[in-house]
């Protein structure tokens, strides 16, 4: 067994995403060869990737197949996750990703789905943060079980940045660790745009492979100023099946695809598909009607990242503290752990294919 004779093999092993082999990618290192032993690292586009079992076996088979059948092939793996930020990089210098998760209307489960999304992407092994920037009704603390916690301040170069809380492995930021619940917050759209900022530019985030961003339902001067802010790598639509909630999707589409803003739609999320009672969970019940985030998907040509059932654990887990990622509910889990793969699937393919990310500048 030469080096050579491994790359040639591995040249025949293709990333499931990004459509090329490992070789080709660059992501074959530390090839070490004794006898019939043989181990090298595959470098990952993402510490969470959901393919890691499929690259193995396939990589041991070709070794076996065009090299060495007796060969004792042993895989590691290590992550450099994927981005195309290209910018001066003062605003989140140490994000790879940006992922902004938003939805045309209120009531769709938005909060639940970005929260259960940072879970799974930590789970992987990528370091996270959430950030809630629905200044007005804010749901991170009561999601992640702290509420009445506030945040610490530093000083970084002269300047008091704020420290994110720390919950479950995931930094997180919110209006609700910053004023009182009982309070409501009345502001007009520039001092919300304005907190949106200092989100971004006053909080030290750190490194993180992926930041999470809960936006506010709707499409107005939170959006606006998110994407004029910070590069966003690309957004999450969330919707239910029913018309009114796939009616305001589309509006959601529609301001991401503009020509001024042309921000990536990495995917659509149906959420609430089906009821499943726990004393019944073969049987499935459209509340709200059947396929039609699915359907809305096809007709723009997205990606469908997954459909999450309408279960009594992930509304429990949200009000208690514990988001569902945490449970042992397996529908849950199961639904849930397959909407991430599919979005960090989508979003290593959006770095591989499409142009770097930059903040958009709007006229409005």
């Amino acid at each position: 067994m030469t080096e050579a004779a491994i790359l040639e093999a591995l040249g025949n092993v293709q990333e499931p995403d990004l459509g090329k082999d490992l070789v080709t990618l660059n992501m074959v290192k530390d090839i070490k060869i004794q006898g019939d032993d043989v181990s090298f690292t595959i470098v990952l586009t993402t510490p969470a990737c959901p393919m890691k079992d499929m690259m193995r076996t396939a990589s041991e088979n070709a070794i076996k197949l065009l090299v060495n059948k007796s060969a004792r092939v042993s895989v590691n793996f290590t992550a450099q996750t994927s981005s195309t930020r290209k910018d001066n990089q003062q605003v989140l210098s140490g994000v790879k990703n940006i992922i902004a998760v938003v939805s045309g209307k209120g009531g769709v489960g938005k909060s639940t789905i970005s929260a259960n999304l940072a879970l799974a992407l930590a789970e992987g092994g990528a370091s996270v943060g959430l950030m809630d920037a629905d200044i007005y009704g804010p749901s991170v603390p009561i999601m992640f079980g702290v509420r009445g916690e506030r945040p610490m301040m530093k000083e970084v170069n002269g300047k008091g940045m704020i420290i994110p809380l720390e919950k479950f492995g995931i930094k997180l930021m919110s209006i609700g660790l910053l004023v009182d619940e009982k309070n409501a917050v009345v502001w007009r759209g520039p001092m919300a745009s304005s907190a949106i900022r200092q989100f971004v530019t006053d909080v030290d985030w750190g490194n993180l492979d992926y930041l999470v961003i809960d936006m506010p339902p709707g499409t107005g001067d939170i959006h606006l100023t998110l994407m004029q802010t910070v590069p966003v790598t690309g957004v999450i639509i969330v919707t239910t099946p029913q018309h009114v909630a796939l009616a305001d999707a589309k509006k959601g589409i529609a301001m991401f695809g503009q020509a001024q803003i042309n921000v990536p739609i990495i995917g659509l999320v149906e959420n609430m598909s089906y009821f499943t009672p726990a004393e019944l969970p073969n049987n499935k019940y459209y509340l709200f009607g059947k396929e039609g985030g699915k359907k809305l998907a096809e007709e723009y040509e997205l990606a469908f990242l997954g459909q999450v059932p309408l279960v009594q654990s992930i509304r429990e887990g949200g009000d208690a503290g514990t988001p569902a990622m945490l449970s042992n509910e397996v529908l849950s889990l199961q639904a849930l752990r397959s909407f991430a793969a599919n979005a960090v699937r989508n979003i290593a393919i959006r770095n591989a294919s499409q142009p770097t990310t930059r903040p958009v500048t709007v006229d409005a």
